[in-house]
């Protein structure tokens, strides 16, 4: 589809999007009605731009200043029409943004170190940031809320592309049925076991932080010996947050269960509604008894499909172990293009595995049982249905009526936006500092200003 520009707020900015400290270098960089824009704003976002590893680049800033500028200028109407949004989205989004942050830098304190501030500090300095993009990126949704296209639009919106039509690669439905083995208490309890034995042995005095090095299965904790930071309530499974604000500094709790395994945990610190922990994690593993037993099932469903006595729609309704596809009669989902929910997946970016399955199998067809290695390493069994297969072809209104549609909408949602923009710069003051005279991103933003 032809390449279209859609406005987006998502400058995320995980380590300097603090407001700016005040200090005899700062200046107003833009006004877009009653809000200002400083150049210290602009300067930490352009640090973050470096942080990540890009070259310099001064264009980089009058893209920032532009995204800035578009922001403010929604903020602008939003106040007018009185959008607002809950604080509670508001801290669910910073807290996001923390964990990322978190993630990063390496921890929380390495973050802190960086920052020269502690993460409550941070978190209520970007607090208003994230609010006003928030609102900002609400009040773009109210714009565009009501825009929908008619088949004569995409109609249309196809005509237009003229030499333009793209050419799409093979796409295929795939359904899958996936089935993970079961551990019997007694294959579980082995593992319970020896976590058991840890935590006995930290009682007995030995270091948490050495055995939590030697011996846990948590890649993103145990080489700093099981610590994981400060995190809130919502940073962890269920489980492990209720036993970790549960328990005092310096306490440690018994073996318990999570979806990722046994874990014992203790308490370092607490800050107010953020706790300090370490932990050891075991993850049990799969058993060449429970592989068997998880073929024997794997067969049974397959000869029930083959056999007409359940559809695979409602085989994998009953049996599959993947949330995403179950409950869609066991159709995989495009990743790329999530929003629309669509089915057809270009073959390139079906998974290696699955397309050596695929790749010989007759449309309408469904695979025997097959073992494969998950995202997560761990071996899982796959019965896979061949839906429909389209091959290369140039696009057309009958066959890509959907992916055309998708264009024609994002197509009319910019035009609509972009009209918004034209029309609020024109009867909105708006001034940018000379500095920004040579960016050619600025250039629609450089017109008279309208007094008030």
């Amino acid at each position: 589809m032809k390449k279209v520009f859609l406005v987006t707020f998502a400058l995320t900015c995980l380590f300097f999007n603090s407001f700016a400290q005040k200090n005899n270098i700062d200046k107003v960089a833009a006004v877009v009605g009653n809000n200002i824009i400083l150049l210290s704003d602009l300067n930490q976002q352009y640090t973050q731009y470096l942080y990540q590893g890009n070259k310099p680049d001064p264009n980089v800033k009058c893209y920032v200043l532009q995204q800035l500028l578009t922001q403010k200028l929604l903020k602008q109407q939003a106040d007018i029409d009185s959008i607002m949004v809950d604080d509670s989205q508001v801290d669910d989004e910073v807290n996001k943004r923390m964990r990322y942050s978190m993630q990063r830098a390496g921890g929380q304190e390495r973050l802190e170190q960086f920052l020269n501030k502690s993460l409550l500090q941070y978190k209520d300095e970007i607090r208003p940031s994230v609010k006003d993009e928030l609102i900002s990126n609400k009040m773009q949704g109210k714009i565009t809320e009501n825009i929908n296209v008619t088949p004569l639009d995409v109609e249309k919106y196809f005509k237009s592309l003229k030499d333009s039509v793209p050419e799409f690669n093979t796409e295929v439905e795939v359904g899958e049925i996936v089935l993970k083995p079961n551990l019997s208490k007694a294959e579980k309890e082995r593992f319970h076991d020896k976590i058991e034995a840890l935590r006995l042995r930290i009682k007995g005095g030995e270091d948490f932080a050495v055995l939590a090095k030697t011996y846990s299965e948590d890649p993103g904790s145990a080489a700093d010996g099981g610590d994981l930071g400060f995190f809130d309530r919502s940073t962890m499974a269920k489980e492990f947050t209720a036993w970790a604000f549960k328990l005092k500094a310096g306490e440690m709790s018994p073996v318990f269960e999570t979806e990722f395994g046994y874990h014992i945990l203790q308490v370092i610190e607490r800050r107010g509604e953020q706790v300090h922990a370490r932990h050891i994690l075991i993850s049990p593993k799969t058993t060449p008894e429970s592989i068997a037993r998880l073929k024997l099932h794997a067969d049974s469903i397959y000869n029930n499909i083959i056999s007409k006595k359940l559809s695979f729609a409602t085989a994998a309704n009953l049996y599959s172990d993947n949330k995403e596809s179950k409950y869609n009669g066991g159709m995989m989902l495009n990743a790329e293009n999530v929003q629309a929910r669509t089915t057809f997946i270009p073959i390139d970016k079906i998974e290696p595995a699955v397309f050596l399955v695929i790749d010989t199998m007759k449309v309408g067809a469904i695979s025997k049982p097959s073992l494969m290695t998950a995202a997560d390493g761990k071996e899982e069994y796959k019965i896979l249905y061949l839906k429909s297969k389209i091959p290369p072809h140039k696009a057309n209104l009958a066959q890509d009526f959907p992916k055309i549609r998708d264009a024609a909408q994002s197509d009319k949602v910019n035009r609509t936006l972009s009209e918004w923009f034209e029309k609020r710069r024109e009867s909105t003051y708006i001034k940018i500092d000379d500095e920004f005279n040579t960016c050619d991103q600025l250039k629609i933003w450089f017109k008279k200003p309208v007094s008030k």
